[in-house]
């Protein structure tokens, strides 16, 4: 990923694009997820990060699929220890990548892409993906206004927005840019994480709000 200062690269506009593609495997994905639950048409997300309070509005007509895939990976207490693991100042902050290998594995079920309703505009909450239909559980807040992706073959399609908190998420630990590997996270879950990169900030809790 990068800064978006730094567009005037096409190396690192390639970069920036790769880093927000979730990790993919050659080894067999899960059909369905653990759980799949319709969510509301509207709702929130108290996210506990270790910076702070971070609250996530989620409007389920904006990206249906991927709505109600965040409303259950957060029912299911997914994110509960997730390290952001992925962070480029002025772009995004990614995250999704359960602290447990074999709960991770669980939740590989990709998901139909969603058509674009809203733009990757700064605070707006997308998920990650490789390719065409490849949603799983990696997500990325958005820095700053990232238009330029909407119209990317992956189709990011934002499903929600930070409505409070984005002070915090602009806080978030940035020191390791890039450097963890999205493999070794999967294989070794946060074991990896915490041995090798201690300082990365994390979500303490994410429950919907009442």
């Amino acid at each position: 990923m990068v800064v978006i200062r730094l567009m005037k690269s096409p190396v690192l506009i390639l970069c920036a694009l790769a880093a927000l593609t979730a990790v993919s495997c050659s080894k067999p994905k899960p059909k369905v997820a653990p759980l799949n639950e319709v969510a509301p048409p509207v709702f929130r997300v108290n996210v506990d990060t270790t910076r702070g309070p971070v609250i996530i509005e989620v409007t389920r007509a904006n990206a249906p699929l991927g709505a109600d895939r965040f409303y259950s990976l957060v029912k299911s207490k997914f994110f509960d220890g997730a390290r952001f693991f992925r962070v480029v100042p002025g772009f995004i902050v990614q995250f999704g990548m359960n602290a447990d290998p074999k709960v991770h594995a669980a939740w590989d079920a990709p998901i139909k892409d969603d058509p674009m309703v809203a733009s990757n505009t700064r605070g707006t909450v997308t998920f990650a993906a490789a390719g065409p239909d490849t949603r799983t559980s990696q997500l990325f807040i958005n820095l700053g206004e990232n238009q330029r992706l909407d119209n990317r073959p992956e189709h990011f399609a934002p499903i929600g927005k930070v409505v409070s908190g984005m002070d915090y998420v602009d806080r978030i630990y940035a020191g390791d840019g890039e450097k963890p590997q999205q493999n070794r996270i999967e294989s070794e879950g946060n074991a990896y994480l915490e041995k090798d990169f201690p300082h990365l900030d994390y979500i303490r809790t994410a429950r919907l709000a009442e």
